[in-house]
């Protein structure tokens, strides 16, 4: 044990020639610097030692795994538990440093994201600028890495989906000539409409309404597009993506020769060379609008909301106050933290220098002290809507997500941040901006989130390291074994008792969920009329509408608000089930038992403790070898089972509109095809009547059998991994350890 732990801490590498040596360690320390520039001495220095441990802990298990590999090289007959050890070694060998932190801006189009993500990096016009016509039209990553030059990969859809959008829009800008026709008659087109025409012209240039989808395959090939662009320059860089991530907007009417190719592009991820603001690990994604009406990009939407660690929900200030869209954003902003792997959520009011100083005092209710300065009241009104807007986005959050989430304990739920002030400083210091707070923030969270990484992995390591030195030591095996018996046996007694306290975790949600379909029952009708209404009539509307069934009941778009007629008819039943929802997936304990994960972590407590306990009674030291592996080896096993729960949540969360929509899907196929006189109104009489029948045949019944199948499948594959895991480990480990050994 001694050699081993001597191999945490220093390099073994004896055999290395020295030539090569030293200049690898150079450019390693080097490239090490470069990544570290955007973090403060002090921070830097705990970052590179953190580095040092995780390498040299890397080169012994490397180490080791070869010489395990060449002592077992001509053996026809290796144990299971050797296996075991060389596969978990080379699992850790391979282990990625650091899974990226996403850093999500999601906000609507104007509120500021591209100008927050140009000042937070100092690059003034690097992405495009929302302003009087330019907006961002996709999905745009920014990260840093250790290239010398500013990269760029474009995702773009495959040839099939991009003839599937062809279609989409080319269905929907579809009328039947006739006499006396709403469509012929009524024309005027509607959002929808108005916004594939816009797309189109975009694509291929003018007279995109006179074409058929023939036409348009013809005069567009996806192979133009490049899928990469490397360049020296941040300025060139962007110019180059002009064409992928810049359109000008829908109510623009300035016009533009410039044919622009935005809707073939899912993603584009952008690498700057080794900034000193941005550190490496973290990727600031900007998050157009709320959806896309293309299937592909809807998608990537939603899944890049769900990746994000952290969500920032990018809002103007003078929007903040009663907007519809600013709601929608924060809304779908908690389902993320209750389907996706979000823990903090915060709310940055963009533009905050934006004030009318006479209105301002003249309406001033605060304060007894005399403004004297354009800048005093900036910093007055802020604070004034940080304390504001922290209270209400607390009390929200408290609604919907457990008490003792990350986001409510977050000391600042609100920043107030002015992009343009960063560059100008006319009104506010640089400091003031909070421009620089947002940067500590990115810092933090990954020097905190690297310690435990590190501190997990070393940990790791160390208990495989344990185990491999001890197959030289032949004390007390025969014991071992059977005390190892006795201990699959306490396994298999708990594994059943957490199977019940599972089974009463998940019981907590059925009342709610029961509850819930009921309300849904009883007020579809007026849900679904109320999402079928216009102020301004069916003019237009009908367009819109199709857009909605062709895409199952939704209709996503950058620009307007998105509809969503699955989850509208089905938002009764997450009224009810949301907070419950909340506790059963919540890492803290709770007093009904209501929370998975503290069982399972009351199960490793117990499981570690009896191992220490045979450890003591069967004459092994408190922290010998044998204990430390195993009680490592369950708590990494454990600790994947709660990584596969996080990731099974949203699929249990989304069921219940995934099955609402299948059942739906004929309906909304039905509608859709419906042309000529009074087509809105015969599509929202379909719609009426394909969703009373289903709630009639037990749509909503359904969709409660099958959350309630999703949840027993995740207690299946609980229960399974616990007893391939644990009582797996330790059913081989004694007997098979012992043979290889003789």
């Amino acid at each position: 044990m001694a050699e081993t732990e001597d191999f945490l801490v220093r390099e073994l590498h004896p055999e290395d020639d020295d030539i090569f040596k030293e200049p690898m360690r150079k450019r390693r320390r080097s490239d090490r610097d470069q990544r570290f520039r955007a973090f403060p001495s002090v921070e830097q220095s705990a970052l590179k030692e953190y580095e040092k441990l995780e390498s040299r802990t890397r080169r012994v298990l490397s180490n080791t795994y070869q010489k395990l590999i060449q002592s077992v090289f001509l053996d026809d007959n290796i144990p299971n538990s050797i296996k075991y050890l060389i596969n978990r070694l080379l699992a850790l060998i391979e282990k990625p440093s650091l899974d990226p932190i996403y850093i999500g801006l999601f906000g609507s189009t104007g509120a500021g994201k591209s100008s927050l993500i140009n000042a937070i990096i100092q690059q003034a016009m690097f992405l495009p600028v929302s302003g009087e016509s330019i907006c961002t039209s996709c999905i745009v990553q920014v990260s840093s890495g250790c290239c010398e030059q500013y990269e760029a990969k474009i995702h773009l859809l495959s040839d099939q989906e991009w003839k599937e959008e062809l279609k989409n829009l080319t269905t929907l800008l579809h009328r039947t000539e006739g006499p006396g026709g709403e469509e012929e008659d009524a024309w005027d087109r509607g959002d929808a409409a108005e916004e594939a025409v816009w797309q189109l012209g975009l694509w291929v240039g003018s007279g995109a309404q006179g074409r058929n989808y023939i036409q348009y395959c013809r005069c567009w090939r996806l192979s133009r597009v490049p899928d990469h662009v490397l360049l020296p320059q941040a300025g060139e860089l962007s110019v180059k993506l002009d064409p992928y991530i810049r359109t000008q907007r829908r109510d623009w009417d300035g016009g533009s020769a410039e044919t622009h190719i935005w809707p073939l592009i899912k993603l584009v991820e952008v690498t700057l060379p080794k900034s000193e603001l941005i550190p490496e690990g973290v990727v600031l994604v900007d998050i157009p609008g709320t959806g896309d009406f293309n299937s592909k990009r809807d998608e990537m939407w939603k899944k890049t909301i769900d990746k994000c660690s952290v969500i920032w929900v990018i809002s103007d200030i003078e929007r903040i106050s009663g907007g519809r869209a600013h709601e929608d954003l924060l809304n779908e902003s908690m389902k993320a933290c209750q389907r996706g792997f979000c823990r903090d959520l915060a709310l940055v009011v963009t533009k905050s220098d934006k004030l009318h100083l006479p209105e301002y005092l003249r309406e001033r209710k605060v304060g007894n002290e005399a403004i004297q300065s354009q800048r005093e009241a900036v910093l007055e009104r802020n604070e004034m809507i940080k304390l504001q807007r922290n209270k209400i986005l607390k009390d929200k959050l408290k609604r919907k997500l457990p008490a003792d989430s990350r986001a409510l304990e977050a000391s600042e739920l609100v920043y107030t941040v002015s992009a343009q002030e960063y560059w100008q400083q006319a009104v506010l210091t640089e400091e003031e901006t909070e421009i620089p707070k947002l940067r500590e923030y990115i810092r933090r969270r990954l020097l905190d989130k690297k310690k435990r990484t590190v501190t997990k992995y070393v940990t790791e390591a160390f208990g495989l390291l344990l185990l491999t030195d001890s197959f030289s030591c032949t004390d007390h095996m025969q014991n071992e074994y059977l005390h190892m018996s006795g201990l699959r046996r306490f396994v298999e007694e708990k594994i059943q008792l957490l199977e019940k306290a599972i089974d009463q975790c998940f019981a907590h949600i059925a009342r709610p969920l029961q509850e819930g379909i009921w309300n849904a029952r009883s007020s579809y009708r007026r849900i679904l009329g109320a999402c079928l209404v216009r102020s301004r009539g069916n003019q237009g509307f009908h367009q819109t509408l199709k857009a909605v069934c062709l895409k199952n009941g939704i209709y996503a778009s950058r620009t307007l608000a998105r509809i969503d007629l699955n989850e509208a008819i089905t938002q009764p039943i997450y009224e009810q089930i949301d907070p419950i929802f909340g506790r059963i997936f919540r890492s803290g304990k709770t007093t009904d038992g209501s929370a998975l994960i503290p069982h399972i972590d009351a199960f490793k407590l117990s499981l570690q403790e009896k191992m220490t306990e045979i450890g003591i009674r069967n004459g092994w030291k408190y922290d010998s070898y044998k204990n430390t592996f195993l009680i490592q080896e369950i708590s990494a096993i454990l600790g994947g089972l709660e990584e596969h729960i996080l990731r099974k949540r949203r699929k249990i969360y989304e069921s219940l509109t995934t099955s609402v929509q299948n059942d739906l899907k004929p309906c909304y196929e039905e509608a859709a095809q419906i042309t000529g006189k009074k087509a809105c109104e015969r599509m929202k009489d379909v719609l009426r009547r394909g969703v009373d029948r289903q709630v009639a045949e037990g749509m909503f019944e359904r969709a409660q059998e099958r959350m309630q199948h999703q949840f027993q499948q995740l207690k299946v594959f609980d229960l399974c991994s616990l007893h391939s895991g644990p009582r797996g480990l330790l059913g081989e480990h004694g007997k098979e350890g012992q043979r290889w050994r003789n």
